[in-house]
């Protein structure tokens, strides 16, 4: 029997460290809640602890031939990983928290391209119940033309966007579409990863456009409607694309200006799930009250919001039922003002995407 060498040794401690320090982080923004804080720090401490000793200890060990560029990529995924751990425990204030994620975010970006060489890797990025049928039918070297890929300059960049084609796309079949918006500050490159997995595992198109501005148009001039439109049109254009099947999506001002997008004449999308914003008075003015009447709609907040209280949610619920919306109100107990990742397979089920 070969002997194993101190570098694959540290390639079996570190993989389920930067694993266990990811999906903690994202177990740990669903909770965030200002009160709560403390104890979500204290929770991930140990994590953040094991991820450090792992990662000194892959660094330290001398990578095997040819494994120099798979080195390289592991210990970045894995410094992303602990520097979100590292913010999120030592920051002072909401501005080292958004970094956080942003580091968290950048983990999971350099991580999935190791789900290959990694098959823990690419299980996390699968629901446990579709990790047989999607690992059999994903194969190792992606086709052209899926995958993550980036529109309008630079990943992340304002007025661009993200898109992630299922590996296991088949032309002939056409996939269902997510459009995912960010929050306000935020971007599509991040925004992504909040809907990844679910997309890889029941094989759907996912769009995550990037505002022009600092956040959506919703004072002024509506810039993003027609970029957001183009977006769309580009991917059905490129791939085959279920038109019955776009769901609109989005958090905080994402919601928000989902509702806006989503509910006018000339909108592409036939079904709008909006999570923690508000319902924008504009509706009332510009006709899509009156369109509201039998749109699908999956209508999220969480009784906790401290930036919406709840009660804006109740009121934009009530009038939505008024206007004959085909309305899903979900009032989550324990969700403050952060993304609900564990309704995603609700939000498709109910949009008949899973």
């Amino acid at each position: 029997m070969a002997e194993v060498s101190q570098f694959v040794e540290q390639i079996g401690v570190l993989g389920p460290a930067v694993l266990r320090a990811v999906d903690g982080f994202e177990k740990a923004r669903r909770r965030l809640h200002p009160p709560a804080i403390p104890q979500l720090r204290e929770a991930l401490e140990p994590v953040r602890t094991e991820l450090r000793r792992a990662l000194d200890g892959f660094r330290a060990a001398p990578p095997d031939d040819g494994l120099g560029d798979f080195a390289r990529d592991f210990e970045t995924a894995s410094a992303h990983a602990l520097r979100a751990l590292d913010l999120f425990a030592d920051g002072g204030d909401i501005t080292d928290i958004l970094a956080a994620m942003r580091e968290h975010a950048l983990a999971q970006e350099a991580l999935y391209p190791l789900r290959h060489a990694l098959p823990p890797v690419s299980l996390f990025f699968l629901e446990p119940d579709r990790r047989a049928a999607v690992d059999r039918i994903d194969p190792g070297t992606a086709p052209p033309r899926t995958g993550l890929m980036a529109g309008g300059g630079e990943p992340g960049a304002r007025g661009g966007f993200s898109l992630y084609i299922p590996e296991s796309y088949d032309a002939p079949e056409p996939l269902p579409l997510i459009v995912a918006l960010h929050g306000g500050s935020g971007n599509g490159r991040e925004f992504l990863w909040s809907w990844l997995r679910e997309a890889r595992s029941h094989r759907c198109a996912l769009l995550a456009p990037t505002a022009r501005g600092s956040t959506w148009s919703m004072l002024g001039p509506d810039v993003d409607h027609p970029a957001l439109s183009s977006m769309i049109a580009y991917v059905r254009e490129h791939w085959s694309i279920d038109g019955a099947r776009i769901l609109l999506t989005g958090l905080s001002d994402g919601a928000t200006y989902g509702l806006l997008s989503g509910l006018r004449a000339d909108s592409p999308c036939t079904a709008i799930a909006p999570a923690c914003g508000v319902f924008h008075p504009e509706n009332h003015d510009n006709g899509n009250l009156q369109r509201a009447a039998g749109k699908p709609i999956y209508l999220i907040h969480g009784a906790l919001d401290w930036m919406f209280p709840v009660q804006m949610a109740r009121h934009a619920a009530a009038t939505l039922e008024r206007a004959g919306a085909a309305l899903v109100y979900r009032e989550i107990a324990d969700l403050s003002h952060t993304y609900p990742r564990d309704e995603n397979l609700a939000i498709l089920r109910w949009a008949g995407m899973a």
